[in-house]
């Protein structure tokens, strides 16, 4: 019982740290098409950031589309699911394909 407890208290704090993650990112990256389109020139010292968030936005971004194509088959909506696979990452996707078990991550 303790052990579910942890495991969902663990989910969630998964779940809330990649949200703000990847808006983070989504910041970062607008941030960046802005100093392209003005001209402006970024320190070399934030190109290893950008590239870790463009990583980070890619590998979100296959999962969401891989949750958008997947949720159909659990009658749930592909666009919504998609998008919280997207924000939440491989958390979204685990309670996707766990649902099919019965063993639900958040048990």
């Amino acid at each position: 019982m303790i052990i579910k407890q942890k495991k969902k208290k663990l989910v969630t704090a998964i779940k809330v740290i990649s949200i703000f993650f990847i808006a983070s990112a989504i910041g970062w990256e607008a941030g960046n098409i802005y100093a392209i389109l003005t001209n402006q020139k970024l320190p070399n010292r934030f190109n290893f950031i950008f590239w870790i968030e463009r990583f980070a936005l890619v590998a979100h971004l296959i999962e969401g589309i891989a949750a958008a194509f997947y949720a159909p088959s659990k009658r749930k909506n592909s666009i919504q699911y998609g998008t919280y696979t997207f924000f939440v990452g491989t958390v979204g996707l685990l309670e996707l394909f766990e649902e099919k078990n019965g063993n639900l991550i958040n048990n």
